[in-house]
């Protein structure tokens, strides 16, 4: 049931309210880390709603993950506006192109590739090159290809555009820098080449086509700006060129837009993405309200106090941008710091210590966060000879398991039957499963659910399926490992921020200062991910950024 606007302003502080209430755009809210941005995003979708300013059906709120959008279209349905659009960019540009593809470009719509290493390793092969297929180097060149393609960079530009942006490798050939790039700009042209015959496309190209086709049809731009009237987009400092420019097409002249960042946590300028766009929002709008965020209701003062350090360190020096957060929290305990002589040494206490936080209580939410996913592969080792259940971030495309097909089919018949209490008949029909790590999450996710007002298994069910199509899996038990950049956006009790080494973070190929920047707000966010204490662990030598804490 829709809620007036007076409910829905509930709870809010007076920043939070303030940027609830503007709900005509342009609107820019820099919003610090745990300071309430789903909130007020959600909020002020529903409020705009409410107040007859925004059609729900012609919302369309952007994000970058399928997690965070999962999150926000939970969190509408909970203010009673159901039907408002929240998306990433990919998938808002996929259902455009695939639903216009008959009519604006003709034909049977291409296969979408789901990971680029087996075309890539064809395109190796094609190709007179001394690059291998290894796992790293295949990597590697995704990640080439990925950047320049977010930048709208042609494989015959590649090699100067790269140079001028300081693209630096870590391939272990013994070739140099511009020796490797220009490889990969010969892969490159490869396999878009190899692409084609196929007839397939990556992500990349969902957007890059989407983009085409709005500029070159008319009518399909007509349409779609008909469609989508009121705009958000959340992590605005992440966009890409590519993405900026999509956004163009798609908000046309129109000024219903409310941008949501924080330049202190832009961390994929490797991949193209860029705070530019955040930084110079009102160059573009002159008009527009800003908003600043900095009561923050996830850390401890404690953690806070660090965090701004931090930034203090990294020279933010934009007047937009430029704010200190206030912990809202009660103090808490202290940063632990220790040094170790190994990773293994390093692993090993880690992990006894984090057990003995489980022993007190199997309830706190625990992570490892590191700079790269070959550190956690020790971890992960050490954490299952204890016992000690964990689950690596990004690692398994949950809805893909066989177990967890069965368990939704299960579901799916039980859906159908007339039921007094739904969440029991979940249990029910679960209990054949035992205690295994999905059935958890579902009726983890169940209780969640019933608490925000969910009636019915087949309602349940439809929030099952959304997650699968958009590859948003439910929490899963035990301690998550993860990279720095794949906890942006997630929060834990206790952080434990291992391999803190000079060297690793930043890693030591990291030689422009704007790069040692970057990696120093990864060492922000990384600490920005804790609620109640973090703990930090290095080898040998400490990274040069714990001297600013």
């Amino acid at each position: 049931m829709a809620l007036n606007p007076e409910e829905i302003l509930e709870g809010l502080d007076a920043e939070q309210r303030e940027a609830v209430t503007t709900i005509r755009g342009p609107v820019v809210v820099i919003a610090g880390a745990g300071t309430g941005k789903t909130r007020v995003i959600t909020h002020r979708i529903a409020y705009a709603v409410a107040s007859g300013v925004a059609d729900p059906s012609k919302t369309l709120a952007l994000t970058f993950t399928a997690r965070a959008a999962g999150e926000m279209r939970a969190r509408l349905r909970q203010l009673g506006v159901p039907n408002a659009s929240a998306r990433t960019f990919h998938s808002a540009a996929l259902r455009q192109l695939m639903f216009f593809w008959p009519h604006s470009l003709g034909g049977q719509f291409p296969r979408l590739l789901t990971t680029k290493a087996p075309l890539l390793a064809a395109s190796i092969n094609a190709t007179d090159t001394y690059l291998t297929q290894g796992a790293q180097t295949l990597r590697d060149i995704s990640s080439e290809i990925e950047w320049a393609k977010s930048m709208e960079i042609a494989p015959h530009f590649y090699v100067d555009e790269a140079t001028a942006a300081s693209r630096t490798l870590m391939m272990p050939n013994g070739k140099s820098n511009k020796e490797n790039l220009f490889e990969i700009a010969k892969v490159y042209e490869q396999y878009e080449a190899t692409k084609k015959q196929e007839r397939v496309i990556d992500f990349e190209d969902v957007l890059l086509l989407t983009v085409g086709m709005m500029e070159e049809d008319r009518a399909v731009r007509e349409r779609v700006r008909d469609q989508y009237r009121y705009f958000t987009v959340d992590e605005y400092q992440d966009v890409s060129p590519l993405q900026q420019r999509l956004l163009n097409l798609w908000l046309g002249n129109r000024e219903e837009i409310c941008v949501v960042g924080d330049s202190a946590q832009t961390i994929y300028s490797f991949a193209g993405a860029s705070s530019t766009f955040l930084l110079s929002f009102t160059k573009r709008f002159p008009q527009a309200k800003v908003v600043r965020l900095s009561r923050g209701y996830r850390s401890t003062p404690e953690i806070i106090r660090a965090a701004n350090k931090v930034l203090r360190q990294a020279g933010q020096h934009h007047d937009v941008e430029h704010h200190e957060l206030v912990s809202m929290n009660q103090p808490g305990e202290p940063f632990t710091l220790n040094e170790y002589k190994t990773t293994f040494d390093e692993a090993r206490a880690v992990v006894e210590y984090l057990g003995e936080l489980r022993e007190k209580n199997e309830n706190l939410e625990l992570a490892i966060l590191a700079r790269t996913n070959s550190q956690l592969d020790i971890f992960e080792n050490e954490l299952a000879k204890r016992g000690i259940p964990s689950q690596v971030k990004g690692a398994d495309r949950f809805f893909e398991r066989v177990d967890v097909r069965d368990a939704m089919k299960v579901i799916r018949q039980a859906s159908v039957l007339p039921s007094d209490d739904w969440y029991r008949d979940l249990e029910s029909v679960l209990t054949p499963f035992g205690k295994a790590d999905y059935v958890y999450a579902f009726l983890n996710l169940g209780l969640e659910l019933k608490a925000s007002g969910t009636t019915t298994l087949r309602q349940f069910l439809r929030e099952l399926e959304d997650r699968a199509e958009q590859n948003n899996p439910p929490t899963l038990p035990g301690v998550v490992l993860s990279t720095l950049h794949a906890a942006k956006g997630l929060e834990w009790d206790h952080v434990f921020l291992v391999g803190v080494n000079d060297g690793t973070l930043p890693l030591s190929n990291i030689r422009g200062s704007a790069e040692v920047e970057e990696e120093r707000r990864l060492f922000y966010v990384g600490l920005t991910r804790a609620k109640k204490q973090v703990h930090l662990s290095y080898v040998a030598k400490p990274s040069q950024f714990l001297a600013s804490i």
